[in-house]
C-alpha cells in the first residue's frame, strides 16, 4: 500500500517542492501514510508477542492456535489503534484549533511542530513498541539459552552414564575373554598330558590301568563360552553404544544449530526495526522543539524514507527468518505448490 499509494504521491512533492493534489487528498495521504507506518510497528510488536507466547507458554499457545477468531481480532485491533493514534488528529486538528497553519502548496500534519503531541505520539509509536519488542525477543533468547543448557546437562548426564555402563560391560567382556583363554590353555595341557602318557606306555612297564589313572588326574576342561562368541558379544555391545552416542550427538547438534538460528533472526529483526525508526523519531522530536530551524531538510527526508524501507523490508525479512512465515506466504500466494510439495513443511 505504501508503494502503491504513498510513494507515488510523495515523489512529485519532493521533486517540485510543491503539493499539487489539493487539501483533501493531502489529508487522505497523511492518514494513510501514518496509518501504514504505525500499523507496521504494531504488527512487529504483535508478531514478537505471538512468538514470545509460543516459546514461553507453549502448551497454552498450542491450545489456542486453532482459534481463528482471536487472531483476526488481534489484527483488527492493530489497525484500529494505529488509526486512532494519528488519524483523528490529522482530520480534526484545524477544526479544534480554529485555523490551519499549513500554507498553500504544502502538505504536512497540523501537529507537525507541536512538541508535546509528538512526544506523546512517539512514546506510543516507537519507544514503547521498541522496548516491548526488545523485552519479548530477549525473553525468547534467554528461554532458548535455558533450554539449551538443560539439554546439554541431560546429554552429558546420559553420556556419562552410558560411558560407565560401557566400562562395566568392557570389564565383563575382558573377564569372559580371560575365561576363554584359560579354557584353551587347559585343553592344550590336557592334550599334552595324554601324549606324554602314550609315549610312556611304549617305553615303560606301566600298566594300562595306571595310564588311564594318570590321564584322569589331568585338569578338567572348565565350562565357559568359546572365544569367538565372547568377542562377538563385546563387539555387538560396543557397536550399539557407539550408534546410540552418535545419534544423540547428531540430535543435540541439530537443536543447538536451530536455536542459534532463531536467536540470530530475532536480533536481526530488532536491529533493523531500531535502525529504521530511531532516526525519524528523534529528528521529529528535535525538529518540533526548534520549529524546524535546527534540522536540515535532507536529514529529515532521509529518515522519512527509512520508514518506508522498513515497511518494504518486513514482508521479506520475516519469511527469511522464520519457516512458519514462508509456509504462510506460500499458502497465500502459491496454494497449489504447497499441495504438490507437502514435504516442504516437514523439512522446515
Amino acid at each position: 500500500l505504501a508503494g502503491a499509494f504513498c510513494i507515488p504521491l510523495y515523489v512529485p512533492y519532493v521533486l517540485t517542492g510543491r503539493w499539487i493534489f489539493g487539501r483533501s487528498l493531502c489529508k487522505l495521504w497523511l492518514v494513510v501514510d501514518y496509518l501504514l507506518c504505525t500499523s507496521s510497528v504494531f504488527n512487529i510488536v504483535l508478531i514478537s508477542y505471538d512468538r514470545f507466547l509460543s516459546v514461553t507458554r507453549a502448551v497454552a499457545y498450542r491450545a489456542q492456535q486453532g482459534n481463528t477468531r482471536q487472531a483476526v481480532l488481534k489484527m483488527v485491533m492493530v489497525w484500529v489503534l494505529a488509526f486512532l493514534l494519528y488519524g483523528p488528529a490529522i482530520i480534526s486538528w484545524e477544526y479544534i484549533s480554529g485555523q490551519s497553519i499549513i500554507p498553500m502548496g504544502e502538505c504536512y500534519a497540523e501537529f507537525f511542530y507541536n512538541w508535546y503531541f509528538l512526544m506523546t505520539a512517539s512514546t506510543l509509536e516507537f519507544f514503547t513498541p521498541f522496548i516491548s519488542v526488545m523485552f519479548f525477543n530477549l525473553s525468547i533468547y534467554l528461554n532458548i539459552q535455558k533450554r539449551t543448557k538443560m539439554r546439554l546437562d541431560v546429554f552429558h548426564e546420559v553420556h556419562n552414564q552410558s560411558f560407565s555402563e560401557e566400562m562395566e560391560r568392557s570389564r565383563e567382556a575382558k573377564l569372559s575373554l580371560k575365561c576363554c583363554k584359560w579354557e584353551q590353555e587347559s585343553a592344550e595341557t590336557l592334550d599334552l598330558s595324554k601324549s606324554k602318557a602314550r609315549a610312556a606306555a611304549s617305553t615303560s612297564s606301566l600298566d594300562a590301568k595306571d595310564l588311564l589313572a594318570t590321564s584322569s588326574e589331568s585338569p578338567r576342561k572348565p565350562k565357559c563360552c568359546n572365544k569367538k562368541s565372547c568377542k562377538n558379544s563385546a563387539s555387538t555391545l560396543s557397536t550399539e553404544k557407539q550408534v546410540k552416542i552418535v545419534s544423540q550427538n547428531t540430535t543435540q547438534h541439530f537443536r543447538l544449530s536451530r536455536d542459534k538460528k532463531v536467536a540470530k533472526s530475532l536480533a536481526i529483526i530488532v536491529g533493523i526495526f531500531g535502525v529504521c525508526w530511531a532516526p525519524y523519531t528523534l529528528l521529529m522530536i528535535i525538529r518540533a522543539g526548534c520549529h524546524g530551524q535546527c534540522i536540515s531538510e535532507f536529514w529529515y527526508e532521509t529518515s522519512f524514507w527509512l520508514l518506508w524501507i522498513n515497511s518494504a523490508v518486513n514482508p521479506v525479512l520475516y519469511p527469511l527468518c522464520h519457516s512458519s512465515f514462508r509456509r504462510a506466504f506460500i499458502k497465500l500466494l502459491c496454494p497449489k505448490k504447497l499441495k504438490i510439495q507437502p514435504h516442504y513443511a516437514l523439512q522446515n
